[in-house]
C-alpha cells in the first residue's frame, strides 16, 4: 500500500474525551468541548482519523481489556451519532514497570508504524495531537506537525513544550492552524 495519505493521530483521554484517570466505565465517556467540530474539520481537510492511546491501566490491573473495548465502543458510538467515523484505533496495553519495555507505548513509534502499514499513512505529512507532550513528540521524530491541546493535562504540559510544538485551546482550533502556511 502506498504511504501517501495523511493522518491526524489523536490521543483519546484528555483530548477527545474528558480525562477520567483510568476510565473503565463506558457511562463516563464525555467528549471534550468542540472535539466533534475539530474532528469533522480534520476529515474535511483529508486526514484519516486515528486514535492512539496508552492504556497502562490494563497492565496495572486497574481494568480489563474488555473494559477498554467497551469504553472505546461507547466513544465510537457517540462520534458516529455526530457523523464522525474513526479510521483506526491503536492502543498500547503495556507499562514498562509491569510488562517490560515495548515500542508501542507513546512516544514510541509502534502504533504509528502500525497505522502506516494498515492505512498507507505518510507519517511526515501527518499531525500528532494530544494533551501531553508524549502525544506530540512523535511529530518531531517523523517530521510531522505536533499540536498540544490545552484540554486534559495540556495546560500544565504547555509549560514544558518545545518551541516547535503548536499550542491550541482544543481540537476545534487544529484545522485552522493546519490551513495556515507553515514557515520553514
Amino acid at each position: 500500500m502506498p504511504h501517501d495519505r495523511k493522518a491526524a493521530f489523536l490521543d483519546r483521554d484528555g483530548t477527545i474525551i474528558e480525562e477520567r484517570h483510568y476510565i473503565a466505565n463506558p457511562d463516563q465517556v464525555v467528549l471534550t468541548p468542540r472535539a466533534v467540530e475539530g474532528m469533522r474539520a480534520l476529515r474535511e481537510l483529508g486526514y484519516k482519523l486515528v486514535i492512539v492511546t496508552n492504556q497502562s491501566g490494563i497492565a496495572r490491573g486497574l481494568y480489563r481489556l474488555e473494559d477498554f473495548h467497551a469504553v472505546q465502543a461507547r466513544l465510537e458510538e457517540i462520534l458516529n451519532e455526530q457523523g464522525v467515523e474513526i479510521d483506526a484505533v491503536m492502543f498500547c496495553p503495556h507499562h514498562p514497570d509491569f510488562t517490560g519495555p515495548c515500542d508501542c507505548r507513546k512516544p514510541g513509534p509502534g502504533m504509528y508504524r502500525e497505522a502506516q502499514r494498515k492505512l498507507g499513512v505518510d507519517l511526515a505529512a501527518s499531525v500528532y495531537i494530544g494533551d501531553r507532550l508524549k502525544d506530540v513528540l512523535p511529530a518531531h521524530n517523523f517530521g510531522g506537525t505536533g499540536i498540544l491541546v490545552r484540554t486534559g493535562y495540556g495546560a500544565d504540559e504547555a509549560r514544558r513544550a518545545p518551541n516547535w510544538v503548536i499550542e491550541v485551546a482544543d481540537l476545534s482550533v487544529v484545522p485552522e492552524v493546519l490551513k495556515k502556511p507553515r514557515r520553514a
